[in-house]
């Protein structure tokens, strides 16, 4: 055979070779998930911060190859917050876009309103962010026969225990009040507290409550202030919160404040400025580069979005962590199929080593809770940024919490 022709069969080899190539990557047809957050509005911090942190880990998992050898697609919609919105995008992202599982959400009432329709259509939900305790109860057995969401954050019977035991416990506070906001997500959590509090033989001095958009905390805070509150503890969203911490200092009124995670979110810390120093939350993430797997997030972060403070760090490395789960899921399941997802979601074999923690079998088919009480620690806002209360909660043994197990 000629030289000529031995070439000439070598490219018409490869040439076949990589049309093959091109034909399976064709036929690899991309794994749709949904993405859903509120990317606009008082919110926006957190859904972006949870939405960009998704996107990173989506993106390390397509360049690596995928799941099953597929890319992930992400479907993203805006709910705005609003619970009628979110209902609308459940059911396009379920009917229109088919999508075989749903990373969200970030507002308790949107889940609320949302989540059933993925429910009824063995649908698994990942949600990232949004903390109101009955969001894995809501479909808990008998109600339905098997449970379709799952959860990243902290729930609030967590948070709300760890804010009362700070107060009271290692603070010695004895004249609590409470400033909630009149959504799901303030209310729900507002009962958890009182809860927490009666465990404890404590009573809240007053409970208050405020709206979204509100800009004067003044009656609410002269009725704490009246009660001789001596420390006050918050359930809202930042941009309300950073008018609690501005309001007591235009009264010249100064008590501590302690409260749920979202007092680490860029809309309180930056329009309370130096108000909002020394307010602490409980968190599940620092933006500290204190693990390797930390480090290395926070700098792909930075590096991918060009910004210096991730504006909810928090939302950022659940949302992150999620999809290492979800994908683990799907992996394990080697199919798409929701009920198999969920099950795999239910028993996973492997570890995932995440941001937040290192997931080893964080679900089982009666608790859809990733994280239990031990991970949380305590964030206190300091110059423009959220960095641990103490130390020592994010150093050594410490570093890195693990689940505890039932």
């Amino acid at each position: 055979m000629s030289l000529q022709r031995r070439m000439l069969g070598a490219f018409a080899a490869t040439l076949l070779s990589t049309t093959m190539l091109a034909s399976s990557a064709i036929a690899a047809d991309p794994i749709k998930i949904g993405l859903t957050g509120p990317f606009t509005g008082g919110s926006a911090s957190m859904g972006v911060s949870m939405r960009d942190g998704v996107k990173l880990a989506v993106a390390e998992i397509n360049k690596a190859g995928g799941v099953l050898g597929r890319p992930i697609l992400l479907v993203e919609r805006d709910d705005e917050a609003k619970n009628e919105v979110g209902v609308q995008i459940a059911q396009e992202l379920i009917n229109k876009e088919q999508v075989v599982a749903t990373m969200g959400f970030i507002n308790t009432g949107v889940a609320l309103a949302s989540q059933r329709f993925y429910e009824e259509n063995e649908i698994p939900v990942i949600n990232n962010v949004a903390t109101g305790t009955l969001i894995t109860q809501q479909f808990l057995p008998p109600v339905s026969e098997k449970n379709y969401i799952f959860r990243m954050s902290a729930n609030d019977i967590i948070q709300s225990g760890m804010i009362v035991e700070e107060a009271t416990t290692r603070r010695g506070f004895k004249a609590p009040a409470i400033l909630a906001d009149s959504t799901n997500y303030g209310q729900l959590g507002q009962a958890d507290l009182l809860k927490a509090l009666a465990a404890k033989g404590v009573k809240a001095v007053t409970t208050e409550k405020f709206n979204i958009g509100d800009t004067d905390m003044t009656s609410q805070l002269l009725r704490a202030k009246s009660a001789n509150a001596d420390v006050i503890l918050t359930y809202g969203i930042g941009p309300e919160l950073a008018q609690i911490a501005n309001g007591m200092a235009k009264l010249g009124w100064k008590v501590p404040i302690i409260g749920s995670w979202t007092l680490s979110m860029s809309t309180f810390i930056d329009n309370a400025g130096a108000n909002g120093d020394g307010a602490v939350m409980p968190q599940t993430f620092i933006q500290s580069p204190s693990t390797p797997k930390r480090k290395a997030f926070i700098d792909a972060y930075q590096a991918a979005y060009k910004v210096d403070r991730i504006p909810s760090p928090i939302s950022a490395a659940q949302g992150y962590d999620g999809v290492y789960v979800l994908a683990a899921a799907i992996t394990q399941a080697k199919s798409t199929e929701g009920p198999k997802i969920q099950a795999a979601l239910e028993n996973l074999s492997g570890k995932v080593e995440g941001v937040v923690t290192t997931y080893d079998h964080p679900f089982t088919a009666s608790d859809h809770e990733s994280i239990t009480s031990n991970i949380p620690v305590f964030g206190l806002v300091k110059n423009g940024r959220v960095v641990a209360a103490r130390d020592e909660d994010i150093s050594g043994a410490n570093a890195v919490r693990l689940k505890t197990k039932n």
